[in-house]
């Protein structure tokens, strides 16, 4: 941010009129404070807010963390928002009044407008979404969904998430399909090279490919939708694991040309742990078998037969219509760019101490608030037990395929002091 946008940001923050105050009065400081500069942000550019933290401040206190870890494993599981934990916690104590009436009878019915709300968020239709648990009870139901012959091959890459890898191994085991994979060399900046590692996978045999949006174990983004169009041309139907893209930067899904695609909320939205999301393309509803039974007719066109649970935490479901207002409030293009802003912040104060190597990219297409960091010489969880054990930092080893480093995952309320340990310890590290 330019000085004199970082002036202008500051004197709007610091001006407080006794009419806001008095209209405000009940709201609790921090959400005040937090209206107040949202309001002043306005007609900032993202880029240029993706620095300036005294807008970041705000959102900060928006969060319950520790102040005793430096939590840079968000994408694992994030924390959500304090409005987020305190709808849950109502909808929980509202349910336990008298379970049977309020969970099926009140708040299952907002599962109609939970429904529309993340749709208009994937830009999709309401009809093509169902709601569950986390990405991979939405990608195995359609991995296991899927009608497939002995002899059918899908195309995926060892670098993909092992419940999705054990799930096509367990149809291949039990049905004689067959599994295609590819091992893929990342970091990448190079599209052709990756979209050609699918393609070239591609046999008159290929039924389904696999994609995931953005690989977990080190941050790197894939050409999907580059990749989905060379599928289609040959009648192949495209799976895209986004678990880690949904809510993390901008994008619709539609515009990745999939078939199916699942998330779970519960990381970049901010949703309660344990809340995920299902699209599946309108025409494909019909011919996936729900996971679980639903009806005499398990064909049947209807995204709700993918919702047969049993009995489920309806407190956690509603409370992501709060993770998404949190969310919009921010603004997508915003946090894309705040989120980028931090990762390369560390990347860049590391990138030349001796023996570093970067496992992620720079480039906002190709990476964003994942990054993996590698110590030559070292093996991963030394160096995530020592930020552990001397910074209180904590991160997570990888050592899976090809992809060896630890991965650190900041979000919307790490601080650039908090990275500034990051990057302290790495260099006592390195130098050890």
């Amino acid at each position: 941010m330019n000085a004199t946008n970082r002036r202008r940001f500051l004197q709007k923050v610091g001006a407080f009129s006794a009419t806001a105050f008095f209209a405000s009065i009940t709201q609790p400081a921090w959400s005040r404070n937090l209206q107040k500069a949202l309001r002043d942000a306005e007609g900032i550019s993202p880029a240029d807010l993706a620095s300036e933290e005294d807008f970041w401040y705000y959102i900060q206190q928006s969060f319950t963390v520790s102040p005793s870890l430096i939590n840079l494993n968000n994408g694992g599981v994030s924390p959500a928002p304090k409005t987020v934990q305190d709808a849950m916690k109502r909808y929980y104590d509202y349910s336990n009044e008298a379970p049977s009436y309020y969970m099926w009878r009140i708040l299952d019915q907002g599962r109609e407008p939970l429904r529309k709300n993340l749709a208009k968020m994937a830009g999709c239709d309401a009809e093509e979404i169902a709601i569950n648990r986390n990405s991979s009870e939405g990608l195995e139901t359609v991995i296991f969904g899927l009608q497939l012959n002995s002899g059918d091959e899908i195309v995926a890459a060892k670098q993909d998430y092992p419940n999705m890898i054990n799930a096509y191994k367990q149809r291949e085991m039990r049905e004689g399909i067959k599994m295609v994979w590819i091992n893929l060399e990342l970091p990448s900046e190079d599209e052709n090279y990756m979209v050609n590692q699918y393609v070239n996978a591609f046999t008159s045999k290929t039924k389904v490919v696999h994609i995931t949006h953005i690989i977990n174990w080190n941050g790197q983004i894939l050409p999907v939708k580059k990749i989905a169009n060379e599928a289609h041309k040959r009648g192949i139907e495209v799976i895209v694991d986004g678990a880690h893209s949904f809510g993390h930067f901008d994008f619709k899904v539609p515009d990745l040309d999939a078939d199916y695609f699942a998330a779970s909320l519960h990381k970049w939205l901010f949703a309660p742990i344990g809340s995920g999301m299902l699209y599946v393309r309108k025409n494909k509803i019909k011919n996936i078998y729900p996971l679980f039974a639903t009806s005499d007719n398990p064909l049947k066109d209807d995204i709700r037969k993918f919702e047969s649970l049993g009995t489920r935490p309806f407190f956690i479901e509603q409370a992501i219509g709060k993770a998404i207002e949190f969310h919009e409030m921010i603004g997508s293009e915003r946090k894309e760019k705040r989120l980028h802003y931090l990762k390369n912040y560390w990347f860049d104060k590391v990138k030349d101490i001796p023996k570093v190597k970067l496992n992620t990219s720079f480039h906002s297409k190709w990476g964003c608030a994942i990054g993996n960091i590698a110590i030559e010489g070292r093996k991963p969880g030394e160096l995530d037990s020592f930020l552990l054990d001397k910074y209180r930092i904590h991160t997570v080893g990888i050592e899976w395929e090809n992809i060896k480093g630890v991965r650190v995952t900041p979000n919307v309320y790490t601080t650039l002091n908090n990275l500034d340990v990051l990057v302290e310890g790495i260099t006592a590290f390195a130098k050890s």
